[in-house]
């Protein structure tokens, strides 16, 4: 078996996922592009561990450890996406620029912002002339 072969097609799947992580807006999408990305890593894994003939296949467990976190990845994410769809409605990643709710501004905290002090009025208050 030629090294190039499926070195090309990994390459190939991991401009693919490059691409739709870049490009698309739907976040079920990118998560897919993202698999696609870890799918390529895991081809060259395999690809080297039979390329170095490795007596103890340290490239096929590293793509056991890949595919653990790809389903972690996969479970956390769908996670997120379904709480944001039913808060929102919507799953567009370029319209989901803050984590806050649909009437706060982007940049606020939720909190109220702090009241000025009231100066004080010389007329109203003698005691106030008098610490001046």
């Amino acid at each position: 078996m030629h090294l190039a072969y499926p070195t090309v097609v990994a390459a190939l799947l991991f401009s693919v996922g490059v691409y739709g992580v870049l490009a698309r807006r739907n976040a079920i999408l990118v998560l897919m592009s993202v698999e696609l990305m870890l799918n390529a890593v895991n081809l060259n894994l395999v690809t080297f561990d039979v390329w170095y003939r490795d007596r103890l296949h340290g490239g096929q467990v590293l793509t056991l450890f890949t595919i653990v976190i790809a389903a972690a990845e996969v479970g956390l994410g769908l996670a997120i996406v379904l709480l944001v769809y039913r808060n929102r409605k919507m799953i567009d990643v370029d319209r989901l620029r803050t984590l806050a709710e649909d009437g706060a501004r982007e940049g606020e905290t939720g909190r109220r912002p702090a009241e000025p002090e009231p100066e004080a009025d010389p007329e109203a208050d003698p005691e106030a002339v008098d610490a001046r």
